[in-house]
C-alpha cells in the first residue's frame, strides 16, 4: 500500500494524515473484493523495515492497526471473512496482537474469502525462515534433501496459510519493489498503477482486475499446447512464452 507519505506531502498534510486516509482505501478494497468475490486478499500493511521509521511515525502506524482491528471486527465477522497474517507479528506491540489474534481466532472457520495482513514482513526474511525450517528437518533426519523441491519450500513459507500454495494473482505494487512475497509471485501477474494508496478506490481495483483477466497465461507453454490445469514446475522456459 503505497504512497501515503507522498500523498500527505503533495497534499501539504503531516504523513499521520496520509496514513489515515490509507486506512481508509483499506477500507474500500475489502469491501470491493468481498463483493466482487474475491478469494484472497493480501495487503503489505508494515514491512520490517518500517520498524526503522521514526517511533512517533511507527506509534501511529501501530495504533492505526488496532483501531482498524477493533473497529473492523464486526464487519469482517458478519460477512463471513477470514483473517490470517504474515510475518513476524510477534515483534508487533501487545495491544495491536492481543485483537488481531484475538481476531484470527474468531474468523478461523469463514470462508466467504481470506483477508491476509502482511506485518512486520520482508520476502527475504520470510525465505530464511523457511529455509530455517527445513534445514531443522533435514538435521533431524526427518526430510530429504533430496525430496526437496518448489511444492516443499511452499509448504514453509509463512503465506502457505493463506491458501493452497499457487501464484497469487494480480500481484499490484505502485513502485517496483518486489519484497512482498517473492518465491510467490514468480509466476504472478504483475500490475503496476501510478495511484498513490490514499487515493485507490473500487474502480482503481477494477481496473487492475479487468487488464489481469485479458491476459493470456501460458507458464512456458505455446499456444497450441497451453492446458488450462498446467501449474508453473508444468511449463517451460518463461523466456519463452512469446
Amino acid at each position: 500500500m503505497d504512497g501515503n507519505g507522498r500523498w500527505a506531502r503533495l497534499q501539504g498534510l503531516p504523513r499521520e494524515v496520509g496514513h489515515e486516509r490509507g486506512a481508509d482505501s483499506v477500507r474500500t478494497v475489502v469491501r470491493a473484493s468481498r463483493e466482487l468475490g474475491v478469494e484472497a486478499l493480501t495487503l503489505f500493511a508494515f514491512s520490517a523495515q518500517n520498524w526503522d521509521r521514526p517511533p512517533h511515525e511507527v506509534y501511529h502506524l501501530m495504533e492505526l492497526l488496532r483501531r482498524y482491528l477493533i473497529e473492523e471486527r464486526g464487519e469482517i465477522l458478519d460477512n463471513d471473512i477470514r483473517l490470517v497474517t504474515v510475518g513476524e507479528t510477534h515483534r508487533l506491540p501487545a495491544y495491536v496482537r492481543e485483537p488481531m489474534l484475538d481476531l484470527v481466532a474468531a474468523s478461523a472457520d469463514n470462508r466467504a474469502m481470506v483477508l491476509c495482513l502482511a506485518l512486520s514482513y520482508g520476502g527475504r526474511e520470510m525465505i530464511t525462515d523457511a529455509v530455517r525450517k527445513i534445514a531443522r528437518q533435514v538435521a533431524a533426519g526427518a526430510l530429504d534433501p533430496e525430496s526437496i523441491d518448489g511444492k516443499v519450500i511452499e509448504a514453509h513459507l509463512d503465506s502457505s496459510r493463506i491458501l493452497p500454495p499457487r501464484p497469487p494473482d494480480p500481484h499490484q505494487r505502485r513502485a517496483p519493489d518486489l519484497d512482498f512475497l517473492p518465491v510467490e509471485a514468480a509466476y504472478a501477474e504483475l500490475f503496476f498503477t501510478e495511484t498513490l494508496w490514499p487515493d485507490f478506490a473500487r474502480e482503481h481495483l477494477l481496473a487492475a482486475l479487468d487488464d489481469f483477466a485479458r491476459r493470456e497465461r501460458r507458464f512456458g507453454l505455446t499456444l497450441n499446447n497451453t492446458d488450462e490445469t498446467a501449474r508453473p514446475e508444468q511449463g517451460g522456459d518463461p523466456a519463452e512464452e512469446g
